[in-house]
């Protein structure tokens, strides 16, 4: 599977008004903190790819926590990449297996998320702890050749939610963080 995504920053205000003018549909929105980990046999920043075990809490309800593999970035225009992830029953395990198998936390990001869908994408507006408000358009699709497609889909969304693609950002909130040394590594 492929995650197709384009992140722009942008002000949630004027945003929420055009999901509204849209029609989207309110997917719910939730709290979510990711750990990500170094590999002990390869450096993910070097290879652009991401280990990580997200605490994902709903507004209300309980939460579930979710262990996600992201591979490198495919294309130069978005954000896609291979994506695996499965939920996790026991974080803790999850976390001593890791841990058990030479994988050390790095670092942790906290994020408030608020999702909206529009026929096959889902529009979040994402808060990140130290960074700020970005809104993010993705779809899931299956096959490479589906990518270029779906990606021109979510670049017409964006304009028509009243933001530039061009402006699009490519580097994970991780990433972002790093770049400003505004990240937890106490978790």
């Amino acid at each position: 599977m492929y995650e197709v995504e384009l992140k722009v920053r942008a002000d949630h205000g004027p945003v929420r008004e055009r999901l509204a003018d849209l029609d989207a549909r309110h997917a719910g929105a939730v709290v979510q903190t990711d750990t990500y980990y170094d590999a002990p046999h390869r450096e993910f920043a070097e290879t652009d790819e991401a280990l990580r075990i997200r605490r994902e809490t709903p507004v209300e309800g309980d939460g579930q926590a979710y262990l996600t593999y992201k591979g490198p970035l495919v294309e130069e225009e978005s954000k896609t990449r291979e994506e695996a992830e499965t939920p996790v029953g026991d974080e803790r395990a999850a976390a001593d297996l890791l841990d058990g198998l030479g994988f050390e936390p790095a670092a942790t990001v906290h994020k408030e998320r608020d999702r909206y869908t529009i026929g096959e994408q889902t529009v979040t507006l994402d808060a990140v702890e130290g960074l700020g408000e970005f809104v993010e358009v993705e779809r899931a699709v299956d096959s490479a050749e589906a990518i270029e497609p779906a990606r021109e889909e979510a670049s017409r969304l964006l304009v028509r939610l009243g933001l530039d693609p061009a402006d699009g950002i490519r580097t994970s909130y991780l990433g972002l963080l790093l770049a400003t040394e505004n990240v937890d590594f106490s978790e």
